[in-house]
Formats: structure tokens, C-alpha cells, sequence
């Protein structure tokens, strides 16, 4: 039987449009699925769109739109952007679909049965950009660290409560048999100290009077759910849950990516869910960090927004995929700067494996008779680069595939082709050719390990080889 593996971004929020952060777990995500495929694994890739929850009905309003146009306009968008991206999802999730819908209201009445769902009054801190509860201690001055320009609301109603308490000891045990469940081993660290403090249970519906876009409540007309407590259910709505067994037990557990202002509600809150509905944890959660610019928190009153859509236009997707995933740390904030993504860009791309590309094929297709036969060999792909994305390390595969691209250059230089097919003497001129198919085969190497991180870019470098031709520029001088 074929291996199966299960993968899922976030899904991100309807109420603004796609930021650098949604392209860099949409790529490292397709960086990590593709490497699978390779490996022969099937693989079901979900990403989608969160479209419930107080900022989205609130953005909607200000736009005068019904919230239904409005979650469906922000979707095509965020669809559009994927495939700009070229991330090659298998789902593309909306919690707005009928069957995500019906899904949660389940997963609510299973969890209810249980008795963990009751009702009771509150009063919260609470943060709408988070869309959570906050505590004293999760405070800045009295504001989010997240969203220090909005201010903490106190609420006071009436909601459904989960019983997170129960669950304490339980994900206790989880973090401290599972060693790898959580990556980083900092978030694993933050959460184990958090839990140890003890967990509070969470408000899991609204007042429908108050904030009517949301799913229902089953059997209380007068509440919607919690967007976090819906959103969360996408990971198995997707995969047919409750409906289809088979389909579900072929796909779960999921690897999940999240971005580390998700690590509580990912790798704590949705796994105390889960045990409450009777199924089984995630199978891991990598968390990847925040991307800044000159130092701070991108903003468009800083005026220090990266626009992707914008980088793309300029640089092509190739190269802001490659950015992403050689110049952005896996696990800690990255900084990123217009001028930094440029050099990046001349350096490595245009100087680098655009040059080394250019000159190799330039000399096959001038002094090589035929394209050369490729082995097996030429195109296997190193265990280690495998490795390395396995543990979610995408800057140090990316730098792997590169010490190729050295490599080839340094052996242009030491043995200089270009020169030795120039001799008179036969002996140089055999020599030369030999260094000449050395290095297009190198450059099958490099197109083989670039396969999941710059896909057009090893079909070009491939298809070059195959017709002993060297093609346009890869990455032109801007």
C-alpha cells in the first residue's frame, strides 16, 4: 500500500488581503509536500480560507457588504495567490462550505457529550485582532503584544465554555512522551511552562445578537460558535470527517504549519478538542517565525510593507520562493528589506546559478555533438537534502542544493574548459569535452534537488540538458 501523508497550512483570515507571512507558510508547506511526492508518498496538501469570526463580519460591514460576498471575494483572492505561488495544494478548504459546516456543529455535539461544552456568565480581556482572551500576563501595558494599536475590550455575557482544564495532564504527558511533536523545541518548551501553570477553560460561542456571522450553535438559536473553536475542525472536514471513515483514516493525523502567533491555539487548544471528540492528535505541528523589515513589524504606517504579489512581478515567483526559503529562518524572526531581497537576488540567481547555467549549456551546445545520456545517477537526489527538510530546516536543504551550484563553478574555474577547448592539441580538446559533460551533469544534480523549491526553474535547467541548448536568461539583470 501506498504511503499517504497529510499536510495543512493555517488558514488565514478573510480581512485583509495576502501578506508575506501567508507566502512563506504556503511555500515552505509546498516545499515540504513536493519533497514527499518525490520520495513516492501520496500526499493531500490543504490550504483554504478562515471566514467566520468577529474581524471578518467587522471588515465586511466596513466594506458594506454582506459577510457571504465579502468571505467570497477575500477566498478568490487568497485561491489566486496560491496559484500565483505555484503551491501545489490538494484542498482548498472555505469554513463557510456546507460540509466544513456541518463538520463543526458534530464535532460540537460530540464534545458536548461528553460534558465538556457548558454554559456560563463571563467577564474577559479580550483581543479582537487575535480574536482570543487574554490574561494579565499575556499583556503589554495593558495591550496585545501582537496588535499594540488596538485596544483590549472587556466583555461581558453569557457563552458555551470548553473544558480545557480537563485536558491538562493529558497534553502534559503528550509533550513529555513526544519529544518532536512540537517544532521547534522552544514553542514545545513555552507550552509545557504554560500548562504547568494550569489551563483555564474557553468561551467557544457568541451572542448571535451581538456578532451574527458565525455557524450556529446546535440546538440554541441564540448563539454562533467561536471562530476558533469552527476553524480548527477544517483540518478533518477536509479529509470527510464524520461522513467518510475510510477517506478520514487514510489521511489522519495531519502535519500542521502554523506561524507562531497560533502556537496556543494549534498545539493545545485544537489537541484538547481532539481528545474531546475522541480521535487522535495531530501528528506534528512546525512552527515557523515572523518575517520583519528594518527591524520591525511590517506596517503600512512605517511604510515598511513588503508587497509579494509586488516581489513577484518584479523578481519572478522562482526567486521569491527561493528568498523565502534560503533567506527566512525556519524557526526565528527573519528580517527582510526590498534591498536585501535584491542583492539576494544578484547574488545568488542572476550571478550564481543563472551564470553557472548559462555558461555550462553555452559551451555543451557549441562543442558537444548530442545531448548526453543521462543515468539514474545524474538525477538521484542526495539523502541528506531529505533530511534536512524532514526537520523542517528548508534554509539548510536550500544551501545544500547551492554548495552544488559552487561546487560546479569551482570546478569551471580549476579545470577551465572554456579555455582547454580552444587548444590545437587533441588530448585538451578530448579533456575539455569530458569537463564540459562533468558539468551539465552537475547541472542535472542541481535541477533535481531544485524540483520542490523552484519547479520552472529545474524544468528550464532540465529541458536545456535534454535539448543541448542553453536557454534565455534564468533570472535576468534588473
Amino acid at each position: 500500500m501506498k504511503k499517504t501523508f497529510y499536510l495543512t497550512t493555517t488558514l488565514p483570515y478573510v480581512n485583509a488581503d495576502p501578506h508575506l507571512g501567508h507566502a512563506l507558510e504556503f511555500v515552505q508547506a509546498d516545499f515540504f509536500a513536493r519533497t514527499l511526492r518525490a520520495r513516492g508518498i501520496e500526499v493531500l496538501l490543504n490550504i483554504g480560507t478562515d471566514e467566520y469570526g468577529a474581524k471578518v463580519y467587522a471588515k465586511a460591514r466596513e466594506a458594506r457588504q454582506e459577510p457571504q460576498a465579502y468571505v467570497d471575494q477575500y477566498a478568490a483572492r487568497f485561491r489566486k495567490f496560491a496559484d500565483t505561488l505555484d503551491i501545489s495544494y490538494d484542498a482548498f478548504t472555505r469554513t463557510t462550505n456546507e460540509t466544513h459546516e456541518k463538520a463543526a456543529q458534530e464535532f460540537w455535539r460530540r464534545c458536548k457529550a461528553v460534558g465538556d461544552i457548558y454554559k456560563a456568565a463571563y467577564e474577559v480581556k479580550y483581543c479582537i485582532g487575535c480574536e482570543l482572551e487574554k490574561t494579565d500576563s499575556e499583556l503589554d501595558k495593558g495591550r496585545c503584544p501582537l496588535h499594540q494599536n488596538m485596544e483590549i475590550e472587556i466583555r461581558k455575557e453569557e457563552n458555551y465554555y470548553f473544558r480545557l482544564s480537563r485536558y491538562s495532564d493529558a497534553i502534559l504527558k503528550l509533550y513529555k512522551h513526544t519529544p518532536d511533536f512540537l517544532i521547534p523545541a522552544e514553542r514545545a518548551r513555552e507550552m509545557i511552562a504554560l500548562i504547568s501553570r494550569g489551563l483555564k477553560d474557553f468561551s467557544i460561542s457568541r451572542v448571535k445578537l451581538k456578532m451574527p456571522w458565525g455557524i450556529p450553535v446546535p440546538d440554541d438559536e441564540e448563539h454562533v460558535m467561536y471562530v476558533w473553536f469552527d476553524a480548527l475542525v477544517n483540518y478533518i472536514s477536509t479529509i470527510g470527517w464524520p461522513e467518510d471513515e475510510k477517506m478520514f483514516k487514510k489521511w489522519w493525523p495531519v502535519t500542521q504549519f502554523a506561524g507562531k502567533d497560533q502556537v496556543r491555539q494549534q498545539a493545545l487548544m485544537w489537541q484538547a478538542m481532539l481528545l474531546s471528540a475522541g480521535l487522535p492528535f495531530s501528528k506534528q505541528i512546525f512552527i515557523h517565525g515572523f518575517i520583519t523589515s528594518g527591524g520591525q513589524k511590517m506596517s503600512k504606517s512605517l511604510g515598511n510593507v513588503i508587497d509579494p504579489l509586488i516581489l513577484t512581478e518584479r523578481y519572478g515567483v522562482e526567486a521569491l520562493r527561493y528568498v523565502l526559503l534560503r533567506h527566512v529562518s525556519p524557526f526565528e524572526d527573519s528580517d527582510l528589506t526590498e534591498a536585501a531581497i535584491h542583492e539576494h537576488y544578484t547574488a545568488h540567481l542572476t550571478n550564481g546559478l543563472g551564470n553557472l547555467v548559462a555558461r555550462v549549456m553555452t559551451l555543451a551546445e557549441a562543442h558537444l555533438p548530442h545531448p548526453i545520456a543521462l543515468t539514474d545517477a545524474d538525477e538521484k537526489i542526495d539523502p541528506a537534502f531529505f533530511e534536512k527538510i524532514d526537520a523542517f530546516r528548508f534554509n539548510e536543504a536550500m544551501d545544500f542544493v547551492f554548495a552544488k551550484a559552487a561546487a560546479a563553478d569551482a570546478f569551471m574555474a580549476e579545470h577551465a574548459p572554456y579555455k582547454k577547448i580552444k587548444s590545437s592539441d587533441a588530448t585538451e580538446q578530448k579533456s575539455a569535452r569530458r569537463d564540459i559533460e562533468h558539468l551539465v551533469r552537475q547541472l542535472v544534480g542541481i535541477a533535481a534537488h531544485l524540483i520542490p523549491a523552484m519547479p520552472q526553474t529545474a524544468i528550464t535547467i532540465a529541458s536545456a540538458v535534454r535539448k543541448n541548448k542553453k536557454p534565455d536568461n534564468l533570472f535576468p539583470r534588473l
